[in-house]
Protein backbone atom coordinates (compact mmCIF):
# COMPACT_ATOMS: atom_id res chain seq x y z
CA UNK A 1 0.00 0.00 0.00
CA UNK A 2 1.15 3.61 -1.09
CA UNK A 3 2.01 5.82 2.28
CA UNK A 4 1.22 9.07 2.04
CA UNK A 5 1.85 11.70 5.20
CA UNK A 6 0.19 15.02 5.77
CA UNK A 7 -0.69 15.67 1.71
CA UNK A 8 -2.13 18.90 0.78
CA UNK A 9 -5.94 19.37 -0.09
CA UNK A 10 -4.68 20.18 -3.14
CA UNK A 11 -3.28 16.77 -3.37
CA UNK A 12 -6.78 15.28 -2.49
CA UNK A 13 -7.59 14.19 -6.25
CA UNK A 14 -5.22 11.89 -6.73
CA UNK A 15 -5.63 10.23 -3.54
CA UNK A 16 -9.27 9.52 -3.91
CA UNK A 17 -8.68 8.39 -7.41
CA UNK A 18 -9.74 5.58 -8.29
CA UNK A 19 -7.72 2.40 -10.72
CA UNK A 20 -8.56 3.46 -14.40
CA UNK A 21 -10.14 1.21 -16.36
CA UNK A 22 -9.87 1.13 -20.47
CA UNK A 23 -13.17 0.73 -21.71
CA UNK A 24 -12.52 1.58 -25.37
CA UNK A 25 -12.57 -1.89 -26.73
CA UNK A 26 -14.78 -3.55 -23.75
CA UNK A 27 -17.83 -1.32 -25.23
CA UNK A 28 -17.59 -2.46 -28.76
CA UNK A 29 -17.27 -6.49 -27.53
CA UNK A 30 -20.25 -5.76 -25.23
CA UNK A 31 -22.95 -4.37 -27.86
CA UNK A 32 -21.86 -6.96 -30.32
CA UNK A 33 -23.55 -9.46 -27.39
CA UNK A 34 -26.01 -7.60 -26.93
CA UNK A 35 -27.49 -6.90 -30.38
CA UNK A 36 -27.04 -10.77 -31.15
CA UNK A 37 -29.80 -11.46 -27.51
CA UNK A 38 -31.91 -8.97 -29.13
CA UNK A 39 -31.91 -10.31 -32.70
CA UNK A 40 -31.80 -14.15 -31.51
CA UNK A 41 -32.78 -14.46 -28.09
CA UNK A 42 -32.40 -18.06 -26.17
CA UNK A 43 -30.15 -19.18 -29.27
CA UNK A 44 -27.76 -16.16 -28.78
CA UNK A 45 -27.80 -16.77 -24.59
CA UNK A 46 -27.44 -20.63 -25.17
CA UNK A 47 -24.34 -19.94 -27.89
CA UNK A 48 -23.15 -17.41 -25.31
CA UNK A 49 -23.02 -19.89 -22.29
CA UNK A 50 -21.09 -22.32 -24.01
CA UNK A 51 -18.57 -19.60 -24.98
CA UNK A 52 -17.96 -18.06 -21.75
CA UNK A 53 -18.89 -20.85 -19.48
CA UNK A 54 -18.26 -23.76 -20.94
CA UNK A 55 -21.84 -25.26 -20.91
CA UNK A 56 -24.25 -26.90 -22.82
CA UNK A 57 -27.82 -25.80 -21.57
CA UNK A 58 -30.83 -27.73 -22.65
CA UNK A 59 -33.35 -25.44 -20.49
CA UNK A 60 -32.48 -22.12 -19.35
CA UNK A 61 -35.00 -22.23 -16.52
CA UNK A 62 -33.85 -23.67 -13.16
CA UNK A 63 -36.55 -26.33 -12.09
CA UNK A 64 -38.28 -26.92 -8.84
CA UNK A 65 -36.66 -30.26 -8.52
CA UNK A 66 -33.41 -28.55 -8.94
CA UNK A 67 -34.20 -25.88 -6.43
CA UNK A 68 -35.42 -28.83 -3.97
CA UNK A 69 -32.07 -30.68 -4.78
CA UNK A 70 -29.95 -28.14 -3.73
CA UNK A 71 -31.94 -27.61 -0.41
CA UNK A 72 -31.18 -30.65 0.36
CA UNK A 73 -27.32 -30.45 -0.51
CA UNK A 74 -26.83 -27.62 2.26
CA UNK A 75 -25.87 -28.07 5.63
CA UNK A 76 -28.33 -26.90 8.66
CA UNK A 77 -25.71 -24.46 9.56
CA UNK A 78 -25.73 -22.43 6.03
CA UNK A 79 -29.41 -22.73 6.25
CA UNK A 80 -29.85 -21.42 9.25
CA UNK A 81 -27.36 -18.10 8.81
CA UNK A 82 -29.68 -17.64 5.64
CA UNK A 83 -32.90 -17.07 7.36
CA UNK A 84 -31.56 -15.46 9.81
CA UNK A 85 -29.70 -12.82 7.41
CA UNK A 86 -32.94 -12.57 5.16
CA UNK A 87 -35.18 -11.79 8.55
CA UNK A 88 -33.03 -9.24 9.62
CA UNK A 89 -33.14 -7.71 6.08
CA UNK A 90 -36.41 -8.09 5.64
CA UNK A 91 -36.86 -5.96 9.38
CA UNK A 92 -34.54 -3.40 8.11
CA UNK A 93 -35.94 -2.46 4.63
CA UNK A 94 -40.05 -3.20 6.14
CA UNK A 95 -39.03 -0.30 8.56
CA UNK A 96 -38.76 2.04 5.34
CA UNK A 97 -42.16 1.89 4.43
CA UNK A 98 -43.39 5.69 4.54
CA UNK A 99 -47.60 6.15 4.83
CA UNK A 100 -48.95 8.89 2.45
CA UNK A 101 -50.40 11.60 3.66
CA UNK A 102 -52.62 13.77 1.78
CA UNK A 103 -52.27 17.82 1.92
CA UNK A 104 -54.22 20.58 0.97
CA UNK A 105 -51.86 23.21 -0.52
CA UNK A 106 -54.60 25.63 -1.23
CA UNK A 107 -58.03 25.74 -0.73
CA UNK A 108 -59.66 23.16 -2.73
CA UNK A 109 -56.80 21.31 -3.64
CA UNK A 110 -55.55 18.02 -2.32
CA UNK A 111 -52.26 16.20 -3.38
CA UNK A 112 -50.71 13.36 -2.67
CA UNK A 113 -48.30 10.64 -3.80
CA UNK A 114 -48.72 6.73 -4.04
CA UNK A 115 -46.23 4.12 -3.74
CA UNK A 116 -46.20 1.50 -6.20
CA UNK A 117 -44.07 -1.54 -6.83
CA UNK A 118 -41.76 -1.73 -10.43
CA UNK A 119 -43.89 -4.85 -11.66
CA UNK A 120 -40.99 -6.44 -12.94
CA UNK A 121 -37.55 -6.86 -11.64
CA UNK A 122 -34.76 -8.65 -12.67
CA UNK A 123 -31.47 -9.99 -10.04
CA UNK A 124 -28.20 -9.99 -11.31
CA UNK A 125 -25.90 -12.61 -9.26
CA UNK A 126 -22.61 -12.90 -10.06
CA UNK A 127 -21.50 -16.61 -9.83
CA UNK A 128 -17.58 -16.60 -11.06
CA UNK A 129 -14.53 -16.86 -7.82
CA UNK A 130 -17.27 -16.46 -4.96
CA UNK A 131 -21.36 -17.42 -4.77
CA UNK A 132 -22.55 -14.32 -4.12
CA UNK A 133 -25.92 -15.90 -2.80
CA UNK A 134 -25.71 -12.72 0.02
CA UNK A 135 -26.59 -10.47 -2.52
CA UNK A 136 -29.79 -12.53 -3.63
CA UNK A 137 -30.94 -11.78 0.21
CA UNK A 138 -30.40 -8.13 -0.45
CA UNK A 139 -32.56 -7.66 -3.44
CA UNK A 140 -34.84 -10.21 -3.97
CA UNK A 141 -35.98 -8.89 -0.15
CA UNK A 142 -36.92 -5.51 -0.75
CA UNK A 143 -38.58 -6.33 -3.84
CA UNK A 144 -40.54 -9.24 -2.12
CA UNK A 145 -41.54 -6.36 0.66
CA UNK A 146 -42.06 -3.31 -2.47
CA UNK A 147 -44.97 -6.22 -3.64
CA UNK A 148 -42.95 -6.79 -6.81
CA UNK A 149 -44.91 -8.87 -9.16
CA UNK A 150 -42.24 -11.07 -11.20
CA UNK A 151 -38.66 -11.18 -9.66
CA UNK A 152 -36.44 -12.66 -12.19
CA UNK A 153 -32.68 -14.03 -11.14
CA UNK A 154 -29.87 -14.81 -13.49
CA UNK A 155 -26.77 -16.49 -12.72
CA UNK A 156 -23.98 -17.99 -14.09
CA UNK A 157 -24.37 -22.21 -14.00
CA UNK A 158 -21.12 -24.11 -13.80
CA UNK A 159 -19.62 -26.99 -16.12
CA UNK A 160 -22.60 -29.21 -14.76
CA UNK A 161 -24.95 -26.47 -15.70
CA UNK A 162 -26.10 -26.02 -12.31
CA UNK A 163 -26.24 -22.72 -10.02
CA UNK A 164 -24.87 -22.84 -6.44
CA UNK A 165 -26.90 -24.20 -4.42
CA UNK A 166 -26.53 -21.49 -1.84
CA UNK A 167 -28.17 -19.24 -4.41
CA UNK A 168 -30.93 -21.58 -5.38
CA UNK A 169 -31.74 -21.59 -1.53
CA UNK A 170 -31.52 -18.13 -0.92
CA UNK A 171 -33.69 -17.37 -4.05
CA UNK A 172 -36.82 -19.64 -2.45
CA UNK A 173 -36.48 -18.05 0.93
CA UNK A 174 -36.34 -14.71 -0.40
CA UNK A 175 -39.46 -14.84 -2.62
CA UNK A 176 -37.55 -14.95 -6.42
CA UNK A 177 -40.23 -15.88 -8.78
CA UNK A 178 -37.83 -17.16 -11.86
CA UNK A 179 -34.58 -18.62 -11.60
CA UNK A 180 -32.61 -18.70 -14.85
CA UNK A 181 -28.96 -20.04 -15.52
CA UNK A 182 -27.39 -17.00 -17.61
CA UNK A 183 -24.12 -14.98 -16.64
CA UNK A 184 -22.31 -11.90 -18.10
CA UNK A 185 -23.52 -9.75 -20.31
CA UNK A 186 -25.68 -12.03 -22.20
CA UNK A 187 -27.97 -12.43 -18.82
CA UNK A 188 -28.10 -8.70 -18.71
CA UNK A 189 -29.26 -8.63 -22.39
CA UNK A 190 -31.83 -10.96 -22.08
CA UNK A 191 -33.58 -9.33 -18.89
CA UNK A 192 -33.19 -5.80 -20.79
CA UNK A 193 -34.88 -7.32 -24.04
CA UNK A 194 -36.45 -10.47 -23.71
CA UNK A 195 -36.27 -13.73 -24.68
CA UNK A 196 -38.13 -16.92 -25.46
CA UNK A 197 -37.65 -18.21 -21.84
CA UNK A 198 -36.08 -15.21 -19.94
CA UNK A 199 -38.86 -12.10 -19.67
CA UNK A 200 -38.31 -8.77 -20.24
CA UNK A 201 -37.91 -6.73 -16.89
CA UNK A 202 -38.48 -3.16 -16.43
CA UNK A 203 -35.49 -2.48 -14.04
CA UNK A 204 -32.27 -4.86 -13.44
CA UNK A 205 -30.43 -4.44 -10.43
CA UNK A 206 -27.19 -6.76 -9.35
CA UNK A 207 -22.98 -6.37 -8.95
CA UNK A 208 -20.96 -7.71 -11.68
CA UNK A 209 -17.39 -7.50 -13.40
CA UNK A 210 -16.51 -4.41 -15.82
CA UNK A 211 -18.70 -6.54 -19.12
CA UNK A 212 -21.65 -6.72 -16.66
CA UNK A 213 -21.06 -3.02 -15.93
CA UNK A 214 -20.73 -1.59 -19.09
CA UNK A 215 -23.98 -4.02 -20.19
CA UNK A 216 -26.14 -2.56 -17.85
CA UNK A 217 -24.68 0.97 -18.48
CA UNK A 218 -25.51 -0.04 -22.24
CA UNK A 219 -29.39 -1.21 -21.81
CA UNK A 220 -30.29 1.66 -19.76
CA UNK A 221 -29.73 4.02 -22.15
CA UNK A 222 -33.08 3.17 -23.79
CA UNK A 223 -34.74 -0.08 -22.72
CA UNK A 224 -34.41 -0.78 -18.68
CA UNK A 225 -33.78 1.29 -15.83
CA UNK A 226 -31.03 -0.09 -13.57
CA UNK A 227 -30.43 0.23 -10.03
CA UNK A 228 -26.62 2.32 -10.07
CA UNK A 229 -23.69 2.61 -12.34
CA UNK A 230 -20.80 1.28 -10.34
CA UNK A 231 -17.23 0.42 -10.24
CA UNK A 232 -15.22 -1.80 -7.91
CA UNK A 233 -16.01 -2.57 -4.72
CA UNK A 234 -13.79 -0.12 -1.86
CA UNK A 235 -13.82 0.59 1.43
CA UNK A 236 -12.03 4.04 4.04
CA UNK A 237 -11.48 3.10 7.15
CA UNK A 238 -10.91 6.01 9.34
CA UNK A 239 -8.28 5.23 12.66
CA UNK A 240 -6.54 6.66 15.80
CA UNK A 241 -4.23 5.22 18.25
CA UNK A 242 -6.65 3.41 20.31
CA UNK A 243 -7.83 1.37 17.02
CA UNK A 244 -7.26 -2.42 17.39
CA UNK A 245 -4.55 -3.22 14.41
CA UNK A 246 -5.84 -6.30 13.88
CA UNK A 247 -9.32 -5.65 13.44
CA UNK A 248 -8.45 -2.44 11.16
CA UNK A 249 -6.22 -5.45 8.88
CA UNK A 250 -8.47 -7.07 9.08
CA UNK A 251 -11.58 -4.92 7.66
CA UNK A 252 -9.14 -3.69 4.85
CA UNK A 253 -8.28 -7.20 3.78
CA UNK A 254 -11.87 -8.40 4.04
CA UNK A 255 -12.44 -5.67 1.19
CA UNK A 256 -9.46 -6.19 -0.85
CA UNK A 257 -10.22 -10.22 -1.33
CA UNK A 258 -13.41 -9.11 -3.65
CA UNK A 259 -11.38 -8.52 -6.33
CA UNK A 260 -7.92 -7.79 -7.98
CA UNK A 261 -9.33 -4.04 -9.13
CA UNK A 262 -10.85 -3.53 -5.39
CA UNK A 263 -9.24 -0.42 -3.61
CA UNK A 264 -9.04 0.21 0.29
CA UNK A 265 -8.10 3.17 1.81
CA UNK A 266 -6.87 4.05 5.27
CA UNK A 267 -6.92 7.00 6.93
CA UNK A 268 -5.18 7.87 10.46
CA UNK A 269 -3.97 10.28 12.87
CA UNK A 270 -1.53 7.75 14.25
CA UNK A 271 2.33 7.18 12.55
CA UNK A 272 2.33 4.30 15.15
CA UNK A 273 -0.52 2.83 14.05
CA UNK A 274 0.88 2.36 10.43
CA UNK A 275 3.56 -0.11 10.87
CA UNK A 276 0.80 -1.85 13.36
CA UNK A 277 -1.60 -2.61 10.24
CA UNK A 278 1.39 -3.01 7.67
CA UNK A 279 2.22 -6.03 10.36
CA UNK A 280 -1.17 -6.94 10.82
CA UNK A 281 -2.11 -7.08 6.65
CA UNK A 282 1.26 -9.09 6.53
CA UNK A 283 0.31 -12.01 9.25
CA UNK A 284 -3.16 -12.16 7.87
CA UNK A 285 -2.98 -12.29 4.17
CA UNK A 286 -0.90 -15.57 4.43
CA UNK A 287 -3.78 -17.30 5.64
CA UNK A 288 -5.87 -16.08 3.00
CA UNK A 289 -6.85 -18.17 -0.10
CA UNK A 290 -7.40 -15.05 -2.16
CA UNK A 291 -4.13 -14.02 -0.67
CA UNK A 292 -3.35 -13.63 -4.18
CA UNK A 293 -6.69 -11.56 -5.55
CA UNK A 294 -6.03 -9.56 -1.89
CA UNK A 295 -2.37 -8.61 -2.41
CA UNK A 296 -2.96 -6.87 -6.39
CA UNK A 297 -5.92 -4.98 -4.54
CA UNK A 298 -3.67 -4.21 -1.99
CA UNK A 299 -1.43 -2.49 -4.77
CA UNK A 300 -4.02 0.05 -5.75
CA UNK A 301 -4.56 1.15 -2.47
CA UNK A 302 -3.35 4.26 0.07
CA UNK A 303 -2.22 4.58 3.57
CA UNK A 304 -2.98 8.61 4.55
CA UNK A 305 -1.38 10.19 7.85
CA UNK A 306 -3.51 13.34 8.65
CA UNK A 307 -3.40 15.95 11.42
CA UNK A 308 -7.00 15.29 12.76
CA UNK A 309 -10.32 13.83 12.55
CA UNK A 310 -11.46 16.67 11.17
CA UNK A 311 -9.18 16.31 8.43
CA UNK A 312 -9.21 12.61 8.09
CA UNK A 313 -13.60 13.20 7.36
CA UNK A 314 -13.05 16.37 4.75
CA UNK A 315 -10.82 13.57 2.90
CA UNK A 316 -13.26 10.98 3.65
CA UNK A 317 -16.09 13.06 2.48
CA UNK A 318 -14.20 14.24 -0.52
CA UNK A 319 -13.27 10.06 -1.75
CA UNK A 320 -17.25 9.20 -0.89
CA UNK A 321 -16.81 5.54 -0.57
CA UNK A 322 -18.88 2.72 -0.83
CA UNK A 323 -17.85 1.53 2.58
CA UNK A 324 -16.63 3.23 5.53
CA UNK A 325 -15.73 2.19 8.94
CA UNK A 326 -15.00 4.47 11.72
CA UNK A 327 -12.91 3.11 13.95
CA UNK A 328 -11.58 5.84 16.39
CA UNK A 329 -12.26 7.35 19.86
CA UNK A 330 -14.99 9.66 19.26
CA UNK A 331 -16.59 7.69 16.07
CA UNK A 332 -19.99 8.72 17.51
CA UNK A 333 -18.83 13.08 17.00
CA UNK A 334 -17.47 11.53 13.46
CA UNK A 335 -20.55 9.94 12.22
CA UNK A 336 -22.23 13.16 12.33
CA UNK A 337 -19.53 14.73 10.02
CA UNK A 338 -20.23 12.02 7.12
CA UNK A 339 -22.21 13.25 3.98
CA UNK A 340 -21.04 11.08 1.32
CA UNK A 341 -20.94 7.17 1.80
CA UNK A 342 -22.69 4.60 0.74
CA UNK A 343 -22.90 2.65 4.22
CA UNK A 344 -21.45 3.63 7.12
CA UNK A 345 -19.79 1.44 9.93
CA UNK A 346 -19.24 2.66 13.86
CA UNK A 347 -16.69 1.52 16.24
CA UNK A 348 -14.46 -1.05 16.70
CA UNK A 349 -17.09 -3.96 16.86
CA UNK A 350 -18.82 -3.16 13.41
CA UNK A 351 -17.04 -4.57 10.82
CA UNK A 352 -18.30 -4.70 6.94
CA UNK A 353 -18.88 -8.16 6.80
CA UNK A 354 -21.70 -7.62 8.79
CA UNK A 355 -23.37 -5.31 7.11
CA UNK A 356 -22.44 -7.56 4.10
CA UNK A 357 -24.17 -10.61 5.30
CA UNK A 358 -26.29 -9.91 8.43
CA UNK A 359 -27.00 -6.62 9.93
CA UNK A 360 -30.05 -5.95 7.73
CA UNK A 361 -28.55 -2.85 5.91
CA UNK A 362 -28.38 -3.41 2.11
CA UNK A 363 -24.91 -4.45 1.06
CA UNK A 364 -25.73 -3.48 -2.87
CA UNK A 365 -24.04 0.32 -2.64
CA UNK A 366 -22.95 3.36 -4.70
CA UNK A 367 -18.52 2.48 -5.77
CA UNK A 368 -16.61 4.68 -7.68
CA UNK A 369 -17.22 8.13 -5.27
CA UNK A 370 -21.32 7.62 -6.44
CA UNK A 371 -22.16 7.69 -2.95
CA UNK A 372 -21.66 11.53 -3.92
CA UNK A 373 -25.08 11.43 -5.37
CA UNK A 374 -26.96 7.69 -5.50
CA UNK A 375 -27.80 5.91 -2.30
CA UNK A 376 -27.46 2.69 -1.74
CA UNK A 377 -30.03 0.04 -2.97
CA UNK A 378 -33.47 0.50 -0.10
CA UNK A 379 -36.91 0.11 -0.40
CA UNK A 380 -37.77 2.81 -2.37
CA UNK A 381 -35.20 1.21 -5.21
CA UNK A 382 -38.06 -1.12 -6.24
CA UNK A 383 -40.90 1.70 -5.81
CA UNK A 384 -42.08 4.03 -8.45
CA UNK A 385 -43.79 7.48 -6.47
CA UNK A 386 -47.24 8.76 -8.15
CA UNK A 387 -48.38 11.96 -7.47
CA UNK A 388 -52.35 12.61 -7.23
CA UNK A 389 -54.30 15.99 -6.39
CA UNK A 390 -57.81 16.88 -6.28
CA UNK A 391 -59.41 19.95 -7.42
CA UNK A 392 -62.92 21.43 -6.27
CA UNK A 393 -64.29 24.45 -7.73
CA UNK A 394 -63.09 26.02 -4.41
CA UNK A 395 -59.35 24.45 -5.58
CA UNK A 396 -59.97 26.32 -9.29
CA UNK A 397 -61.09 29.32 -7.62
CA UNK A 398 -57.63 29.21 -5.34
CA UNK A 399 -54.95 29.08 -8.11
CA UNK A 400 -56.68 29.62 -10.85
CA UNK A 401 -56.01 33.32 -11.98
CA UNK A 402 -52.17 32.14 -11.20
CA UNK A 403 -52.18 28.92 -13.46
CA UNK A 404 -53.44 31.23 -16.34
CA UNK A 405 -51.18 33.83 -15.79
CA UNK A 406 -48.12 31.51 -15.73
CA UNK A 407 -49.18 29.52 -19.04
CA UNK A 408 -49.34 33.15 -20.75
CA UNK A 409 -45.99 33.70 -19.53
CA UNK A 410 -44.04 31.16 -20.99
CA UNK A 411 -46.73 31.30 -23.93
CA UNK A 412 -48.30 28.60 -23.68
CA UNK A 413 -51.26 29.32 -24.28
CA UNK A 414 -53.96 25.63 -24.50
CA UNK A 415 -52.57 25.17 -21.28
CA UNK A 416 -53.60 28.56 -19.65
CA UNK A 417 -57.30 27.44 -21.89
CA UNK A 418 -57.27 24.70 -19.87
CA UNK A 419 -57.70 26.50 -16.71
CA UNK A 420 -59.83 29.73 -18.21
CA UNK A 421 -62.66 27.15 -19.61
CA UNK A 422 -63.37 25.84 -16.00
CA UNK A 423 -62.89 29.11 -14.12
CA UNK A 424 -65.30 30.56 -17.06
CA UNK A 425 -67.37 27.79 -16.35
CA UNK A 426 -67.33 28.23 -12.54
CA UNK A 427 -68.44 32.15 -12.57
CA UNK A 428 -71.50 31.81 -14.78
Amino acid sequence: MQIIRYPKESEWNTIVERPHIDASTLNDTVKRILDDIRSEGDEAVRRYEEKFDHVILDDLQVTPQEIDEAENELSEDIKRAIRLAQNNIRRFHESQRIEPRKVETSDGVVCWQKSVAIEKVGLYIPGGTAPLFSTVLMLATPAMIAGCKEIVLCSPPNKEGRLHPAILFAAKTAGVSRIYKTGGVQAIGAMAYGTESIPKVYKIFGPGNQYVMCAKQQVSLSDVAIDMPAGPSEVCVVCDETSDASFVAADLLSQAEHGRDSQVLMITTSEEKIDEVRQQIDTQIESLPRKEIAKAALDNSKIVLVEDTITAMRLTNAYAPEHLILNTRDYEQLAEQVVNAGSVFLGPWSCESAGDYASGTNHTLPTHGYATAYSGVNLDSFIRKITFQNLSTKGIASIGKAVEVMAAAEQLDAHRNAMKVRTLNIEK
